[in-house]
């Protein structure tokens, strides 16, 4: 085993997990350990009642993403989130499809097969899937949420070209979740602007990840059924000491999978919305009681992906 860890070390790799809780220095740009993030944001209509309900219970916003893919939205509710992340100065970040449990194919829905994941099969849906990221940003969107490490790749080798925005954030998916630092050197190599990570690492395993990269981790603090349900508001200040800088995502548990979503849910969807707002006020209030020194990111930060209008 030692020879194996010496061997991660000269690699610049952690060679075990953060158990002694080695406290991270990395921050955000601005300075901050932390920031705030409301997941399935499924429109504009659900945009404008988070941000109501944002105003209720006294919560700071840094990015809103949305799951159901830019391809589903019409190209005036893709402006006109655009338009309201530009005005309010927060994130809106729009998942890219099609994928795979959009296609023809049978894998993904076949039980062993679902490790296929929400990849792009074949070249003509990863054309498809660029499309989508293009359309997103012709229409002000700053910031995309692919869930296939070869998009990735592409669409990082389309910002160093000047074929999309350099200052594109290119945030991967849970999908594609991130669960060890080799892998997250990858992920960060290929051009992952912010990254999410397993929904269940312990705060060691997140500190060994952090101790690989210096890009964001997202993490679900609470978390949907179909990624394991967990809700960690008490391990928050334990997970920003070790694995700053990190969005927090309040997800909510018990709760349909409303994907892809549309207007015959979307009175289903904002009343969701609402709910993980509250569950924000919740988890920072306890943030604050026990990790008051904590440091959150202004709002409106220029490293955001907020939403650009020509």
């Amino acid at each position: 085993m030692k020879t194996t860890q010496q061997f991660l070390a000269k690699i610049k790799l952690p060679f075990e997990d953060n158990h002694e809780s080695k406290p991270s220095s990395k921050r955000f740009k601005d300075g901050g350990q932390y920031r705030v993030e409301i997941p399935s944001v499924e429109g504009p209509r659900v945009f404008r009642e988070v941000l109501e309900a944002a105003k209720e219970y006294k919560v700071p916003i840094h990015r809103v993403s949305q799951g159901s893919g830019v391809m589903l939205l019409t190209r005036d509710e893709i402006r006109e989130m655009a338009e309201i992340g530009h005005d309010e100065g927060i994130e809106v970040c729009l998942f890219v499809g099609p994928r795979s449990t959009f296609d023809t194919g049978a894998q993904t829905a076949s039980t062993a097969g679902k490790v296929i994941g929400l990849q792009h099969r074949g070249a003509d849906q990863l054309v498809y899937a660029i499309e989508d990221v293009r359309r997103a940003c012709d229409l002000g969107i700053r910031s995309i949420l692919p869930a296939d490490l070869g998009l990735i790749f592409v669409l990082n080798a389309m910002k160093q070209k000047g074929e999309l925005p350099k200052n594109l954030v290119i945030k991967s998916s849970v999908t594609l979740a991130v669960a060890n630092p080799a892998t997250a050197r990858i992920f960060e190599d290929c051009g992952v602007s912010t990254m999410n990570v397993a929904t269940d690492l312990s705060p060691a395993q997140m500190g060994s990840i952090r101790q690989a990269v210096d890009i964001p981790i997202d993490l679900y603090i609470e978390v949907p059924d179909n990624f394991g349900g967990f809700v960690r508001y008490y391990e928050m200040p334990k997970i920003i000491a070790v694995a700053a800088p990190v969005y927090f995502k309040f997800g909510l548990r018990n709760s349909p999978d409303i994907y892809p979503s549309g207007k015959h849910l979307e009175d289903l969807a904002i009343k969701m919305a609402r709910e993980r707002v509250r569950r924000e006020r919740i988890g920072l209030d306890l943030l604050e009681q026990y990790a008051p020194d904590a440091k959150m990111s202004p709002l409106g930060s220029k490293d955001l992906g907020i939403p650009e209008l020509g």
